[in-house]
């Protein structure tokens, strides 16, 4: 029999009403979302490998709620005004354009359902007008050109251009890298255009988890394309999705690769798959959750990388989210760089929006653990600090069956859109099990 602790609000998987939902305490010790719909029954998701104090415990210090520029009124209320809302509690950090629905891949899980139809991308009108928008909602936020995949545009360095005369310094590239790997210095022309980052799709060194995750072998590509963007100077952050039965045992392999190729790889960002959008897996009855993702880290790089070392969201909701960051030593040592007491690495969205940019773009980290010496210059000190700092963090984005309106309403990643403004990522690509949308079109 399980046992409540907490009361919070979800949705129906099969009709995204929003219903009651409790967090208990279950048979098995791990922590569940329960909730149940008049129509439709019962549902159990696990969300948490780990009893009460250990998930609440996780939140080290929650910051004060914000209140968004421009928000909506409420009528409907959470999840559905979104855009943002009143009851929203953060501004936004990162923010996603959606350049096109066009992607040169049809993988099997795809958030956004890329790759299906004749594809349309916005025009150049339509993105002026979303950057306008987002300043005028408390601009200037680290923008994500996504899509599809963003690259099929020829028109990327006119984009980045445009938005780097509106105001905005940080444009992290969303792609799965075919066209940086294919195309001879076009890594070179995104980083002169201005691109702070490639947030680069890596799911594996392996084809076979390519064919599962996205419809082909791809592992020669993506080496590639990490090779033309170090050469380039662009930074590249590998963004593996992480399936259960898939690729969940090659975390330590994917960290160690990313370390070799450091400082032309600064960091990897785990995304433990959601069941939304166009997905080929069932949701499996054991979840990844956070503590078995930062679990498997630690035995996967043999201790190297611990799950001491990481801490969860500030900003946003700290169930959402984990990262640590290390300084890379001499003979492949690390040392876990410190983090704040009682408190996360950033605290309000503006400060998010900062160390993001310096997470992973070119910037030099605010406290590099390095002291600056007598003889050294301040260049060197800086290039040092940026290249022998190296990042792993990890995003749970929530789906129909595990979503919690408490996080949601503290999401600072959104998409951009021109009807409904600044719509946090899960809300809009929430799906029910039948892949109907509540608000993507």
């Amino acid at each position: 029999m399980s046992k409540p602790f907490a009361k919070t609000e979800s949705v129906c998987p099969v009709c995204l009403k929003k219903i009651e939902a409790q967090r208990t305490l279950g048979d098995d010790g791990f922590i569940h979302l329960e909730k149940s719909c008049p129509e439709h029954g019962c549902f159990d998701t696990l969300i948490w490998e780990g009893g009460i104090a250990s998930y609440l415990n996780w939140d080290r210090g929650s910051a004060g709620r914000e209140f968004p520029e421009g928000a909506r009124e409420i009528e409907k209320g959470c999840p559905y005004d979104c855009g943002l809302c009143a009851a929203h509690e953060r501004e936004g950090c990162c923010v996603l354009l959606e350049l096109t629905s066009r992607c040169n891949l049809r993988c099997p899980v795809c958030f956004a359902s890329a790759g299906e139809g004749e594809g349309k991308d916005l025009s150049l009108s339509e993105i002026a007008s979303l950057y306008d928008m987002l300043m005028e909602r408390g601009g200037p936020y680290n923008i994500q050109l996504s899509g599809g995949e963003p690259t099929v545009r020829d028109d990327l360095p006119e984009i980045i251009d445009m938005g780097r005369s509106k105001g905005f310094s940080f444009f992290q590239m969303n792609s799965n890298g075919l066209r940086i790997a294919g195309q001879e210095g076009y890594a070179l022309e995104l980083a002169q255009a201005g691109a702070s980052c490639v947030f680069l799709q890596f799911d594996s060194l392996d084809d076979e988890a390519y064919r599962m995750l996205r419809g082909r072998p791809l592992a020669e590509l993506k080496l590639r394309a990490i090779e033309n963007c170090g050469k380039s100077g662009l930074p590249v952050v590998l963004t593996p999705t992480v399936a259960p039965g898939v690729n969940e045992g090659e975390l330590g392999e994917i960290l160690s690769f990313a370390l070799s190729k450091a400082p032309a790889v600064r960091g990897v960002h785990f995304q433990p798959i959601s069941y939304f959008g166009r997905c080929s897996l069932e949701p499996p009855k054991i979840r990844l959750t956070l503590p078995k993702m930062l679990r498997l880290i630690e035995e996967q790089t043999g201790g190297l990388m611990k799950a001491a070392d990481f801490s969860g969201g500030g900003a946003e909701s700290p169930y959402c989210s984990f990262h640590a960051s290390y300084r890379r030593l001499d003979e492949g040592f690390l040392k876990a760089l410190p983090r704040r007491e009682n408190a996360c690495c950033c605290q309000t969205s503006f400060e998010a929006r900062d160390f993001v940019s310096r997470q992973w773009g070119l910037k030099p980290p605010e406290n590099p653990e390095a002291e600056l010496s007598e003889t050294a210059s301040l260049d060197e000190f800086l290039k040092d600090a940026v290249e022998n700092t190296f990042t792993v963090s990890g995003m749970l984005f929530q789906d129909a069956w595990n979503l919690d309106l408490e996080r949601l309403r503290r999401c600072y990643i959104c998409e951009a859109d021109l009807e409904r403004g600044m719509v946090p990522f899960c809300a809009y690509n929430l799906t029910d099990i039948d892949g109907r949308a509540l608000y993507r079109p």
